[in-house]
């Protein structure tokens, strides 16, 4: 089995991004995860799923420009090229 190299997009639900981000490094892949749409609610369950984040060595990226003190930003053109440079691209 090769490693591919996965993108997750937490657009509409943040919290299962986490999740399904963390869970794809079990089998060896490189994941990376760009947050959407907004900043990310603060609740247990996305403590609980940043913890993973951290346990699974993945940094979280962002494109919400309210997220930009705390994440890496990403802007139209660093996505893009974020999208064009892995295998496969999960949207959530």
């Amino acid at each position: 089995m090769s490693t591919k190299s996965i993108l997750v997009l937490g657009r509409r639900d943040h919290t299962e991004a986490m999740r399904v981000a963390a869970g794809l490094t079990i089998v060896g892949n490189d994941v990376r995860l760009i947050l959407m749409t907004g900043p990310v609610a603060e609740t247990d369950a996305n403590a609980e799923q940043a913890e993973l984040l951290e346990l699974s060595d993945i940094t979280p990226e962002t494109t919400v420009p309210e997220m930009a003190d705390d994440l890496v930003f990403l802007d139209a053109t660093a996505l893009g090229q974020a999208i064009t440079d892995c295998d496969r691209v999960i949207s959530l």
